[in-house]
């Protein structure tokens, strides 16, 4: 449950930036509390959502949306699989599989990559530089939980307040492969549309033109087209790089372009209904396959690559006798693909 309070800006409020605003006048408990608050769309001024660098003015009606009980998030290990990539005393890569939460939350108390990262590391050995308790040890990035693939991890809190900056600075070269509806036109192409929390459902994120919507970058490379089918129009392989890391952003941005991506439960409004019987899936056809970025500590340049799992391949492979061809970007990404390892840890995780 929530409960909406107001406060009126004083005088000595008058420039003050508002997240900065809300954590020193104790409406959140710290600034990036306050920031997360106002990006989901719960911070309003003067009746108007706003963003977080909003200059606030005297007698402005700040209402907030605060929990009234939140509870203690109590983080522990458990042994879950993890297909770990790479592993130093700094840092790790791992290839996320699917339903595998990243960190606990109301809906997810256990049975997620912080607690698997705490079996396998111990939690005096990762970073705690995200989150407002201990719950999100070793979190630098996240994938949805039915997005799989390759993503960072941190073990001290010096890696990951570099590895946090080097995303911030778009200095990590994150590439997913992502199957999509309709036969796309183009052979590359780039989305730049902000990205805010939905107007109409808070668990949904939209292309919007308000203040509080983010600023959302994303390429796309077409590596092969599939053609029509009696049940469909047609399908798109294609990989997506991020410069920006919002909320559901490729699945998003797919959904703007009206390409949604395939098996996407929330954004697929304009894909057949029937897609994922269609090539046996249970998910958004999404995957983390390649990731590039400095080591923390050494500066060393590190770049891996990951194949599909088996149920994207699968579905894949279904769709291969209707292939119109593989793009010089798609073969590309093939040979990239073949050369590397393939996940060793697929499925469902236990815990729901």
């Amino acid at each position: 449950m929530s409960r909406s309070i107001c406060y009126i800006a004083t005088a000595s409020d008058e420039g003050s930036r508002l997240d900065a605003l809300c954590a020193a006048r104790g409406l959140y408990a710290s600034r990036s509390a306050a920031a997360r608050a106002i990006e989901e769309g719960r911070v309003f001024v003067n009746g108007a959502a706003v963003s977080k660098k909003h200059a606030v003015a005297a007698g402005d009606t700040i209402v907030y949306e605060v929990d009234d009980e939140p509870e203690t998030v109590v983080v522990y290990g458990e042994p879950i699989d993890l297909d770990v990539r790479y592993e130093d005393e700094d840092m790790l890569v791992i290839s996320k599989q699917v339903g595998l939460v990243c960190h606990p939350s109301a809906d997810h108390s256990h049975g997620t990559l912080v607690n698997a990262l705490i079996w396998h590391c111990g939690e005096e050995h990762l970073c705690n530089v995200q989150g407002e308790e201990a719950d999100r040890l070793g979190i630098v990035h996240r994938l949805d939980r039915d997005t799989s693939g390759l993503m960072l991890a941190a073990k001290t809190d010096e890696a990951g307040r570099e590895l946090m900056a080097q995303i911030q600075e778009r200095a990590v070269d994150r590439h997913y492969l992502a199957l999509v509806h309709g036969i796309m036109a183009h052979d590359t192409g780039m989305i730049d549309a902000p990205i805010a929390r939905s107007a109409d459902e808070r668990c949904r994120m939209a292309v919007r033109d308000v203040p509080s919507a983010r600023e959302a970058i994303t390429t796309f490379r077409v590596l092969e087209r599939f053609e029509a089918g009696p049940k469909d129009d047609g399908y798109s392989l294609i990989e997506c790089k991020l410069f920006t890391g919002r909320t559901h952003q490729i699945r998003v941005h797919m959904q703007y372009t009206r390409h949604p991506i395939v098996g996407d439960p929330v954004y697929a409004a304009h894909g057949p209904r029937d897609a994922r019987a269609q090539l046996g899936l249970e998910r958004q056809f999404l995957h983390s396959y390649s990731i590039a970025f400095e080591h923390p500590a050494t500066g060393e340049s590190m770049a891996f690559a990951d194949q599909l799992p088996r149920d994207l391949a699968e579905a894949l492979e279904g769709l291969r006798e209707r292939s119109v061809g593989v793009t010089d970007a798609g073969r590309e990404v093939f040979a990239l693909m073949e050369a590397s390892p393939a996940p060793s840890v697929e499925g469902k995780v236990p815990h729901e």
